[in-house]
């Protein structure tokens, strides 16, 4: 599995140290001039650039006419067509409108699985897999919870990071998985939840912030992982005072799950 982890503006150079891609949140791109040269740097330098719609910062996906343009732009290796939280029907039918209006955009097509259950789940991932290049799984799905029953044991980013932990292998147990077909992971909850996917050879890239913010704020990984989560990477764009080395000790122990 090849990782990426979002980083403030002050940390994209050093980021080509120790990420196997580079991943780009758009509604940065007309926001940060630095942002923006580094990504086209990056796909100048031949690296793999993964341009993501923002939905998960934006509560939205980005505008689709202003985030082709950014892909004609930027030319990344592959993006994320927009798609709904939480909604497989609107999720389904973004995907076949933007296929008609810029199926050929350059870039690979990542389309992203949503609903309120598995059953919803499982149908759009039916529906979109054939039509993408790569297929995506976030991390906070609504469904996620409905595994586990809430009896105060475990907290939502548990349930949340078992709940995928489960859909993943019940579609795969199911034979909805495609198995040919790349997968990407977006974004975690919890960092230990990487532990339960070896085997899994579907799955090609994940993103996640998780390392970095958690040592933007201080906290260090347990060896075996944490048990909360906090804030997200759009907090802490533009900050340059920080333990660099309690950042490099968590993505050291994030590494260590997924290898």
């Amino acid at each position: 599995m090849k990782v990426s982890h979002e980083v403030p503006l002050s940390l994209l150079e050093k980021s080509r140290n120790f990420n196997d891609y580079d991943y780009c949140l758009v509604h940065f791109l007309p926001q940060y001039e630095r942002y923006k040269l580094f990504y086209e740097e990056s796909v100048k330098l031949g690296r793999h650039v993964l341009l993501d719609n923002s939905i998960f910062e934006l509560g939205s996906s980005y505008n689709s006419e202003e985030f082709a343009s950014w892909i004609k732009k930027l030319k990344p290796t592959e993006y994320i067509i927009p798609d709904v939280l939480d909604n497989g029907f609107e999720t389904i039918k973004n995907l076949h409108l933007w296929l008609d209006r810029y199926g050929d955009l350059p870039g690979k097509k990542i389309g992203v699985v949503q609903g309120q259950s598995y059953e919803d789940a499982k149908d759009c991932y039916l529906e979109i897999v054939d039509k993408v290049d790569k297929v995506a799984f976030s991390f906070d799905s609504i469904f996620y919870e409905d595994f586990f029953y809430d009896d105060g044991i475990l907290s939502k980013y548990e349930r949340w990071m078992f709940g995928r932990i489960f859909t993943l292998n019940k579609l795969a147990q199911d034979n909805i998985i495609d198995w040919k077909k790349p997968h990407h992971l977006l974004g975690c909850s919890l960092p230990q939840e990487f532990l339960y996917y070896r085997g899994l050879e579907f799955i090609e890239t994940i993103d996640t912030s998780n390392p970095i913010v958690h040592g933007l704020r201080g906290i260090k990984y347990e060896p075996w992982g944490l048990l909360d989560k906090v804030g997200s990477m759009a907090e802490f764009v533009e900050i340059e005072d920080f333990d660099l080395e309690l950042i490099e000790y968590n993505i050291g122990v994030f590494r260590s799950f997924i290898t």
